[in-house]
């Protein structure tokens, strides 16, 4: 298939699965938008900070709450992003959480917060009200977590180093929104000029993924209040990792998806699958999204909960 690198040795069974999953048409666009060579950086303004000395471009249109910079190396090195006034992040990791439909004084669990942007969009859309309680057992993450948060003029986050699997037994009913940005196989984030993004990936990866992904979304449910709204997300294309883990949770508690209205979307996107392969879905999946790699926009899937009660 177009682009596909020679030193992928798992490349043929990726392509033939994007295949299965978008239809060949499609897949080929994916697969020509994971050879494009990335040149642009999308940020948003950090309204924590004081703000000054924000990167100058010819091109900064509004994009779903983020600009757009041509020039990713000046963003980066600004003086503005050194300082938390602005955060580089993907307009789609941006979209789980204007999709929470935060308010000021709640109580949110960010259950998988490593790196720490979408923990410092909430504590922006929250104005530092309430608490956000940022969950991430790595080490070495963990504290990139809190460096970054610290960066960025956020004042509203308790940090707690341990397995999120746990959470939802420990303070269950507790929160009126949770975030699961899932840890998956980031597929949508392979880019055939970079090796380090797509050597690892295999089969054996996306099962093993699954299985931490089923279980963090039952802690994550079981941690929200009734009457709040819970938001599942991956960069994965892999069903396995997506409509097949909603589903389960669909199956197994009394979770109701809420559909997603275009107005709150990006145009290219998609509704997610309601079966793969010789499993059949729950008909409701369909509320679930998955954004379609276009320009700036990563590949991105999302699904909006909420507990009865």
């Amino acid at each position: 298939m177009v682009g596909m690198p020679q030193d992928f040795a798992d490349g043929l069974e990726f392509s033939d699965r994007l295949i299965e999953i978008y239809g060949e048409q499609l897949a080929a666009a994916i697969q020509l938008e994971l050879a494009r060579s990335r040149s642009t950086a999308t940020f948003w303004i950090n309204p924590l900070v004081a703000q000054g000395g924000i990167p100058e471009s010819s091109e900064l249109p509004e994009l779903s709450g983020m600009q757009i910079s041509m020039q990713r190396e000046k963003v980066t090195r600004s003086d503005a992003a050194q300082r938390g006034g602005i955060y580089i992040q993907n307009p789609s990791s941006l979209l789980a959480v204007q999709l929470l439909c935060l308010q000021t004084g709640i109580e949110v669990l960010d259950l998988a917060a490593a790196p720490g942007g979408k923990t410092i969009a909430m504590a922006a859309a929250m104005n530092n009200t309430g608490r956000i309680a940022a969950v991430e057992p790595i080490a070495a993450r963990f504290h990139r977590l809190r460096s970054n948060v610290a960066r960025c003029g956020v004042e509203n986050v308790a940090f707690y180093q341990r397995d999120g699997r746990g959470v939802g037994q420990a303070v269950p009913n507790r929160f009126d929104r949770v975030l699961l940005d899932a840890p998956c196989t980031s597929e949508a984030r392979m880019r055939w000029d970079n090796p380090a993004t797509y050597k690892h990936w295999q089969l054996r990866k996306i099962k093993e993924m699954q299985r931490k992904q089923k279980a963090l979304l039952m802690s994550g449910y079981r941690a929200l209040k009734p009457g709040g709204q819970l938001v599942y997300c991956t960069c994965a294309f892999s069903p396995e990792e997506n409509e097949m883990v909603v589903h389960h949770l669909l199956k197994r508690t009394e979770a109701r998806l809420l559909p997603i209205g275009p107005e709150e979307l990006p145009g290219n996107h998609m509704p997610g699958h309601i079966g793969w392969r010789a499993r059949k879905f729950d008909t409701s999946v369909s509320r679930s999204v998955r954004i379609i790699p276009s320009g700036a926009w990563d590949g991105f899937y999302v699904a909006r909960f909420t507990k009865p009660g």
